[in-house]
């Protein structure tokens, strides 16, 4: 059986300490604490890449690590916030062709019929190791929706997302009809679509002109239309950020690469995010000013508009190579992840110092370092990060490392930045008189929620982590509040009501 070569070295040296360079006077250190809750040894699951962990219905994270488990090829697991890791599937256990997929380099999405949803980077049914799309219970329980076929995409690696339909949308790193040259499978990727009801379509195959490689999956604008990024190709080969219609129509909003020395950015690998200013957030990989760590252009953190106006708003060099989306929080402020860099020890495969970092990135610009992985001894606290972060309902930060931690085989981690709880939803966006999902901490014994200062007439709290409410007439677009026994908690972003 043919075995996949992982994207970086997982495991780290037990070396010296050896500070970074800090590259910018905008680059401030904080004491935020942090803790590692688990490490993975094989066992429970190896090496997690691009993942950012989920909340379930239930208060537990979720999340994939691309290879371990029984099988030695990736498994679905379930963590307690105190830690305790449960593997609820092992990837090819049906079989040494593995049918049901192997390797998932994605984290999951929470449906809104609350199962979780992923994809697979290999394997399947495909005879050229393309992949699949799968669904899952909090049992554990695994079926496959969709085995990509080459001409319809190849081995996908960015997270899916649910659009406002309830259709399933997500990107492949290969396949699909475009003619790229690779050292995988041919094509140029492809965005996709699964309806309950049309089943599976390819929505657009990339050519290299509008780009190629669009690893980071896709999210829905509130405009109802999709928003990406290609990490290649493009009229400048630095890959591209664009957008596309749920009937197919895409655009190509920015080309990286457009100014000298790529300093605009290069090689955006990660999701967008939107914020409540309308405009979107990501990073490069690489460009940039600087030119740290041996000469290499170590990334950018950007803004642009849904026109297409791309502004730098910073540039790394203490801490490199930003690989995962931008989350927004409940302060106001961005965070995200560098996947090497810092402050920390020196990696076995990386020559340079430092295994990544945990940051803070405020409005203006202002970046605020809140950990250097690899900064306690053997990297027990975890080390290289191409995942990004998940603010849970109790307003602490969890992440996720491919390598380090006590097993040298990736740890999870929490940080707790003292924001309080609050509330969020499966799917920010429902009409009047449908069913509005939230999550959250403390909510048996709610007494009230309102909908912009509109109360629900019915409302049914189902745990003390999830509960439903119905959109009152009447209400519009805007925050939600939950009254619970130990006070009020508010959404952390709109909630967009249609008509």
């Amino acid at each position: 059986m043919n075995r996949i070569v992982l994207r970086s070295t997982p495991s780290f040296l037990r070396s010296a300490c050896l500070a970074a360079a800090f590259c910018t006077a905008l680059t401030i250190s904080s004491s935020a604490q942090f803790k590692t809750l688990a490490s993975f040894n094989g066992t429970n699951g190896s090496y997690p890449q691009y993942v950012s962990l989920v909340q379930g219905t239930d208060g537990n994270l979720y999340g994939t690590t691309v290879t371990g488990g029984s099988s030695r090829f990736g498994t679905v697991f379930r963590m307690s916030l105190g830690g305790a890791i449960t593997s609820l599937y092992s990837f090819c256990a049906q079989g040494d062709t593995c049918p049901d997929g192997a390797y998932p380099y994605a984290g999951l999405l929470l449906g809104t019929d609350g199962v979780f949803y992923g994809t697979t980077w290999g394997f399947g049914l495909c005879s050229t190791d393309c992949g699949t799309v799968f669904k899952i219970t909090m049992d554990g329980v695994l079926t496959t929706l969709h085995d990509f076929a080459l001409t319809d995409g190849a081995n996908p690696a960015g997270a899916l997302t649910q659009g406002t339909n309830g259709d399933l949308y997500g990107t492949t790193e290969y396949g699909g009809s475009g003619n790229c040259t690779n050292l995988y499978v041919p094509g140029c990727g492809t965005i996709f679509k699964i309806s309950p009801k049309q089943g599976f379509t390819t929505l657009h195959s990339f050519t290299g002109a509008d780009g190629w490689n669009p690893n980071g999956g896709v999210i829905q604008g509130t405009d109802g239309n999709l928003y990406g990024t290609t990490a290649q190709g493009g009229a400048y080969s630095g890959g591209t950020i664009f957008r596309i219609t749920p009937a197919g129509e895409l655009t190509t909003l920015y080309n990286f690469c457009a100014q000298a020395n790529c300093i605009d950015g290069q090689t955006p690998a990660a999701a967008l995010m939107q914020a409540t200013d309308g405009n979107f957030y990501g990073t490069t990989e690489s460009g940039g000013i600087y030119t740290c760590y041996y000469g290499e252009r170590t990334g950018t953190a950007f803004k642009i508009t849904p026109t297409g106006t791309l502004t730098t708003i910073y540039n790394f060099c203490d801490g490199k190579f930003p690989t995962a989306p931008l989350i927004g929080a409940t302060d106001g402020n961005l965070y995200g992840t560098t996947w090497e860099g810092g402050a920390g020890r020196y990696c076995s495969g990386l020559f340079t110092p430092g295994c990544g970092t945990v940051f803070k990135l405020a409005p203006m610009g202002v970046l605020t370092m809140l950990h250097y992985f690899c900064s306690e001894v053997d990297c027990a606290d975890g080390g290289g990060l191409y995942g990004g972060l998940t603010q849970d309902t109790n307003g602490m930060f969890y992440g996720i490392t491919i390598g380090g931690g006590t097993g040298e085989e990736g740890a999870v981690f929490r940080l707790n930045g003292g924001i309080g709880p609050f509330i969020a939803f499966v799917q920010p966006t429902a009409k009047v008189g449908k069913s509005a999902q939230i999550l959250g901490q403390g909510l048996r014994g709610a007494t009230a929620v309102t909908f912009n200062g509109v109360a629900a007439a019915s409302f049914k709290v189902v745990s003390d982590t999830y509960m439903t409410a119905i959109v009152p007439s009447g209400a519009t677009t805007g925050p939600v509040v939950v009254t619970t026994p130990s006070g009020t908690l508010t959404s952390s972003s709109t909630f967009r009501v249609t008509h």
